[in-house]
């Protein structure tokens, strides 16, 4: 019993209490006291003194006493039995609820003691011998007055081994535990007796969760004993009469708990839980099923004495109880996971803070909400006062049972969380009392009842040694290894906070020095030797010393050995530093695709000028503005763009009507005046602001990314390279600068989906493109039969799409790449494996390239954890050309080398216990909807594992009326069969809804010919055609079947409303859980079908269950027989 249930526990005996000078003063009428309490008393003054100075607590007693009530109406149940009642109906199959518990009895059992003891207690308490019927779509409670409960027994004596039997007995337990019972018909208390020998024997004890909670199993334990002790020497039983039972309870809470009582509990939980999001996002191994399995698996670790007592000293200084610093602990822990500042956790508190409910077996236990704000990033002990105060108002608000606020509240209907809290967390003051059989020695069995109705429980509990604790996890959504290291980081940041209080909750260490070590250094271990001296142009000239009379470029019918193609470049070059090229001085380049490009490109960097790619196609305006921010000195073009360029005072050389001149001069190699630390390029990419941003990068890091290159690829994988990308965009320097580096053929192309019409295509060895285009060529069947590699870069694709590139016969490997333009092109990479079976990562970081995935603070996030990508090392960025203010926005001093910057991406990504990289979307793509914090790439990925989704992209959208919803446009494969738009929309959001959980299933769908692209061949969502539609909400449709008017009139009876529209949603006109069980229950008997009750949170308009009603019916006219073979549930109690 908590602090605060134990003073109200007192109060509410008529206890008085009061600080005197310090001290706890109390009085009590006569016989009140008794000697066990007045030991509790004294055990708790310390606990009870802290308590009360810091919760000047002035509570009232609850009520006058509760009386009995008669037994000849219906009884009805509490509002926690209602809600169990209603998840029962929800999920039948669901044992989750089952409370069992085994124990081991060795010695002489007298079984008719222990039979007779049981029949005591099932005929002492009414609760064992109560069902749970539906009446009208109303549960109630049916109470039997005599109820024989037979003790089963099953005799396991065999010649097996010890082992054997014991396993046997372990599967057979973990077997009667999980049989679901019928609430309808009872009875929803069973047990079994194990025979394994003369001498030893197993007692299974098994309760529904809507007749139990923890605190009946310790009155089942001590009534047990009282009476097996009394039978077995022939007594009777000695235990007093109950002065009410459960029902009595159930009346009177539901009488009390109205008027003002109820409006000032609501109020307080109302604020104080305005405006909270309806999940805790954190991070997952596997997405969230539709419907929960509720498996579960579960994780023990311990604190150890010296930490515990650290954690009650502090506890003690800050004038809080252990529960609330290990809460104020497990928040952090929490936020730091889920990246959430503002979170609520459920906490289970016993409610038996009356005298009469103390001694009865029941569904006593209520959950409360507790909400944490770190948005502030508080120290330790700021929070841990905030924790504290929001434990205290909740314990002086406890008495609004959890369903009824979940009521009150309207929160949002889905099957696949739990509504308001998915994570609970519990400090138990002890253990469960000793079983104490006279003549057995008795011991708790443990067996595998791996159930759990949240996606995380942690319980801890004080023992002599420190305190245990273990987390009971959905297997649904976790691995073990996540959870094991979960609580390791819990543990990590208790010992951080006994350590230091007063540091700022999300700048306190969650990892051990060890798995820093491996995350910062050895997963960055990259760092090798490549020519830091050289110059990207000069890689060029040595390849053409060793081959040149090799074909170096091809683009239609022409081509350039690597001797011509240097010879060409220097004559530009020495032309170019006769008009003032030199070191850091930028020359534009624009000019159509062809052998002129790669001359030019090469002729600037010769002269030791840095080049800047404008594509011809650019708009006017495009073009001038970046013309006029690098301040280009001279302008690299062709005779027939001249006339296109915009206004501009830059010196302009046409490479063909100036080539005479050019070609003049000599077409030896350069002394080269540029070092590996000046300018080699400035890319222009898309800026925030409308405006393209400049990237300038140095020689150093291409020549880096040449040099990984080469040892990643063989001489015969780049001996012919596909040079697809515009140079305006990095892939082109991977393609043009590391084939012409190691002796290939770089094989110029106007894109990629051209490659039918090159007439080299049959030399190309490497396509190095986004995977919107290779899925094209495969459609196409237009993929060379050469090609041994394909590096897909710059955008998310699925591994249906690897393997469709593996079965190309040619295919050795398939690689992603990732890099922003800021790191050269590349920065991680990974070879993917033919025949796997799981999404793609983008692995591990090139060589002389590190990683770090950080949160908000610029703290390493543990694996698993979702962060911002940070890039550092050999291929980053100078900065922004002339934007030093975004420059320092992006570009950040290394946390772990003040020597180094890092980039910001702004990309959210987690590290896989393996070290692989895990991309999971652009910042930028998290949306919100209704509360709800999504990653519109999950449900992407969702859509093209559709077979007949080609491409897909999910945006959220406001319609007229300001509703946020989420909009999916579909590119469909070419083969797709011909049927409507319609019918093909409705197949792929029936998959959709079998895949994801409701809140992220998009409310609209777009059929497109094909996605809008950005010059780079990435989607372009600003150019997305916005859907033709207002909110549905706000548009009346009147019924129109027959099946509709039936129902909408249903709807209207159960709601009490005048009128419901074919689109209107059930919830959002006041439903609830208990009026969905009445609409079921007409339903089955207007239509008679049997209508499971899930369907209203999965179809909850009128429209969508309506066609749902249609479908069974003409199911049923249509095959008959099926009825034949069908057990109906509403009468397999009866059967």
């Amino acid at each position: 019993m908590k602090t605060f249930e134990f003073v109200s526990y007192l109060q509410n005996l008529g206890v008085k209490l009061w600080i005197d000078k310090g001290q706890l003063g109390c009085q009590a009428p006569k016989g009140v006291i008794t000697p066990d309490l007045r030991q509790d008393m004294v055990e708790r003054k310390t606990e009870i003194l802290e308590f009360m100075r810091k919760a000047h607590t002035t509570q009232e007693p609850l009520a006058t006493t509760i009386k009995q009530i008669p037994r000849d109406g219906k009884l009805l149940l509490s509002f926690a039995q209602e809600r169990l009642w209603f998840v029962n109906q929800l999920f039948p199959d669901n044992s989750s609820y089952n409370q069992p518990i085994a124990l081991n009895l060795k010695g002489p059992l007298n079984v008719v003691a222990l039979e007779q003891s049981l029949k005591e207690i099932i005929q002492r308490h009414e609760t064992l011998r109560t069902s749970f019927p539906e009446i009208n779509g109303q549960p109630v409670q049916i109470v039997a007055p005599v109820m024989e409960l037979p003790l089963t027994v099953v005799d396991l004596q065999s010649g097996d081994s010890t082992y054997q039997q014991s396993e046997k007995v372990k599967e057979l337990v973990r077997q009667e535990a999980m049989a679901t019972f019928d609430l309808a018909n009872g009875p929803v208390v069973q047990v079994t007796l194990l025979q394994l020998e003369s001498e030893h024997h197993v007692l299974l004890i098994k309760m529904h969760h809507i007749i139990s909670d923890g605190w009946s199993l310790g009155i089942l334990v001590r009534e047990l004993s009282t009476l097996y002790e009394a039978f077995a020497q022939g007594k009777s039983s000695v235990l007093p009469e109950l002065p009410i039972q459960y029902a009595d309870f159930a009346s009177w809470q539901r009488e009390w708990l109205t008027g003002e009582v109820l409006e000032k509990q609501l109020n307080y939980w109302k604020k104080q839980l305005s405006g909270i999001s309806p999940i805790l996002d954190i991070p997952t191994n596997y997405p969230r099923p539709t419907e929960p399995t509720f498996k579960g698996g579960m994780e023990y670790f311990k604190l150890d004495s010296y930490l515990t007592q650290k954690l009650k000293q502090l506890s003690q200084e800050s004038g809080s109880t252990l529960f609330m610093t290990l809460l104020a602990a497990f928040f952090v822990l929490l936020s730091r996971y889920s990246g959430q500042s503002d979170l609520v956790v459920g906490s289970p508190i016993a409610n038996r803070n009356r005298r009469e409910i103390e001694p009865l077996i029941g569904m006593f236990v209520n959950t409360l909400v507790l909400r944490a704000d770190l948005s502030d990033n508080p120290t330790f002990r700021k929070l841990l006062e905030r924790v504290q105060k929001t434990t205290l108002d909740a314990y002086t608000h406890q008495d609004l049972p959890f369903e009824k606020l979940l009521g009150e509240l309207q929160t949002e209907r889905n099957l696949s969380h739990n509504a308001l809290v998915q994570v609970m967390f519990a400090l138990q003051n002890n253990k469960m009392e000793a079983w104490n059989l006279p003549g057995l020695r008795v011991s708790e069995m443990e067996f595998d009842f791996d159930f759990t109705r949240f996606d995380l429980e942690v319980h801890c509990w004080e023992v002599s040694s420190g305190i245990e604790a273990y987390c009971v996890y959905s297997t649904d959504i976790f691995e073990p290894d996540t959870i094991a290291r979960m609580m390791g980081h819990f543990q990590t940041l208790l010992e951080a906070v006994v350590a230091n209080p007063e540091q700022k909750v999300l700048q306190l260490p969650l990892m051990k020095s060890s798995e820093l070590h491996q995350i910062l250094v050895e997963w960055n271990n990259t760092k090798t030797d490549y020519p830091k001296d050289k110059c990207i142009h000069q890689l060029f000239e040595e390849q053409v010393e060793k081959t040149p009379d090799a074909v170096a470029v091809v683009f239609e019918d022409k081509q350039l050995t690597y001797s011509e193609l240097n010879s060409r470049a220097n004559q530009l070059a020495h032309y170019l530093q006769t008009l003032g090229v030199k070191p850091e001085v930028l020359v534009g380049i624009c000019v159509e695709r062809s052998l002129e490009m790669i001359v030019g490109l090469l002729g600037i960097l010769k002269a030791g000028g840095a080049y800047v790619p404008l594509d011809p196609n650019y708009p006017s305006e495009r073009l001038a503005y970046m013309l006029f921010d690098a301040g280009v000195l001279v302008l690299l073009t062709q005779q027939s763009l001249v006339v296109s360029l915009p206004e501009h005072q830059t010196q302009v050389v046409c490479l063909d009507r100036d080539w005479d001149a050019i070609a003049s001069l000599s077409n030896q190699n350069l002394l080269n005046e540029a070092n590996p630390e000046n300018l080699a390029y400035v890319i222009y990419t898309s800026g925030s602001t409308g405006k393209p941003k400049g990237v300038a990068i140095e020689h150093h890091s291409p020549v880096a990314l040449c040099n990984w290159a080469k040892k990643i690829f063989t001489i015969e994988q780049l001996a012919g390279v596909l040079a697809s990308t515009s140079i305006c965009f990095d892939l082109s320097i991977f393609e043009i600068f590391v084939t012409l580096s190691c002796g290939g053929q770089v094989i110029l192309a106007n894109n990629a989906l051209d490659l039918p019409n090159v007439k080299q295509a049959d030399e190309v060895t490497l396509i190095n493109t986004v995977p919107s285009a290779v899925t094209e060529l495969l459609i196409i069947k237009a993929i060379p039969s050469n090609v041994k590699i394909i590096n897909l870069a710059g955008e998310v694709f699925t591994n249906q799409l690897v393997q469709k590139l593996y079965q190309q016969e040619s295919v050795q490997g398939v690689y992603n790449l990732y890099g922003p333009s800021e790191d050269t092109t590349y920065s991680t990479y990974t070879l993917l494996e033919k025949g796997a079976k799981t999404e793609p990562t983008i692995g591990r970081p090139i060589t002389n390239t590190e990683i770090y995935i950080l949160d908000k603070n610029t703290q390493p996030v543990p694996i698993g954890v979702a962060g911002e990508l940070h890039i550092g090392g050999a291929g980053l960025a100078r900065g922004y050309l002339n934007n030093s203010e975004l420059t320092v926005e992006k570009f950040i001093p290394n946390p772990f080398d003040n020597n180094c910057k890092l980039y910001k991406t702004g990309d959210l990504v987690r590290y896989l216990p393996n070290g692989d990289i895990k991309f999971i979307s652009r910042i930028d793509h998290q949306v919100k909807v209704r509360g709800y914090r999504i990653e519109t790439g999950e449900i992407e990925a969702v859509l093209n594992s559709y077979p007949q989704v080609q491409e897909t992209v999910v945006v959220a959208r406001e319609d007229n009326f300001g509703n946020k919803g989420l909009v999916a446009y579909l590119v469909l494969e070419s083969e797709t069969p011909e049927v409507s738009d319609t019918e093909q929309i409705e197949k792929v959001k029936q998959y959709v809804k079998e895949q994801l959980p409701k809140y992220m299933i998009p409310s609209r769908f777009l059929l497109l010919p094909e996605l809008p692209l950005t010059p780079n061949g990435k989607v372009d969502r600003k150019a997305l055609p916005v859907p033709d539609v207002v909110s549905s909400m706000s548009i009346y449709v009147a019924p129109e079947t027959e099946t509709q008017k039936v129902l909408a009139g249903i709807w209207a009876e159960v709601l009490g409303i005048e009128k419901v529209g074919i689109h209107d949603n059930f919830f959002d006109l006041g439903g609830h859980s208990l009026l969905a069980t009445q609409v079921v229950s007409r339903i089955g008997q207007a239509f008679d079908i049997e209508f499971p009750l899930r369907k209203i949170f999965e179809s909850s308009t009128v429209e969508s269950i309506s066609k749902y009603i249609d479908a069974c019916i003409w199911a049923a006219k249509t095959h008959p027989i099926v009825q034949d073979n069908t057990v109906n549930k509403r009468n397999q109690g009866v059967l």
